[in-house]
């Protein structure tokens, strides 16, 4: 891929990683717009960073069965770093709109809070674990642990994801299915992986070792 296309590329990307945000921003500037956060703003607040962290997460996961399925695809691989950040910054938006404007930055409010609601206890789990994958995102990062050390690290990005489903089911009413579609292209994503590794270990050409002499 040459330059000037990756260059408007990662624009696109972050135009669509920002636009949460930037609708949620508009909702609140402007009542009455198209983007109004309506009766319950912290409760549209929170949902909608919330299922960003989520789909940000998942689609960043499902960068690697991609490049698996077809080659060409490879250079999708620069974005995923972005993605995982991004994930990261809405999964923190998330968390801190939470302590500031459910629990009132109240610390006896937060643990009760935490010990009491499974919802809110799994989905600060699933936040915990993204922090040290932000902190060693970059290169040197990866550099100073080493690329073995550094995945299996990163490998907490589907115990978090998970935990955010979970969240997600928790916190819904019993019967709501929203959560269903990103439950089932996760799940698809998790039996994806066995599948394509040893599928392209078959048709992988084994190297043929010489006789000895």
């Amino acid at each position: 891929m040459n330059k000037p296309t990756l260059i408007v590329l990662k624009a696109l990307v972050w135009i669509a990683c920002l636009y949460p945000v930037a609708t949620l921003a508009y909702g609140a500037i402007v009542p009455g717009s198209p983007f109004d956060l309506g009766p319950d703003p912290t409760g549209k607040i929170e949902f909608a960073t919330g299922l960003a962290a989520l789909r940000l997460l998942v689609i960043s996961l499902a960068i690697t069965p991609l490049r698996q399925l077809w080659s060409k695809l490879s250079w999708l691989i620069k974005f995923r770093r972005l993605l995982g950040l991004f994930a990261f910054f809405y999964a923190s938006i998330h968390l801190f709109a939470y302590i500031g404007l459910y629990a009132g930055f109240d610390p006896h409010t937060m643990l009760a809070d935490v010990l009491k609601r499974r919802f809110i206890t799994v989905g600060v789990l699933a936040w915990l674990l993204l922090v040290p994958l932000a902190l060693t995102s970059t290169t040197g990062a990866i550099r100073r642990l080493g690329g073995k050390r550094w995945q299996q690290l990163h490998k907490l990005v589907y115990l978090s994801v998970c935990l955010g489903i979970v969240h997600y089911w928790w916190q819904v009413k019993q019967g709501v299915l929203t959560p269903m579609p990103i439950t089932l292209t996760m799940t698809a994503l998790f039996v994806a992986r066995p599948i394509l590794t040893w599928w392209k270990s078959r048709n992988t050409p084994k190297r043929i070792q010489p006789n000895p002499a």
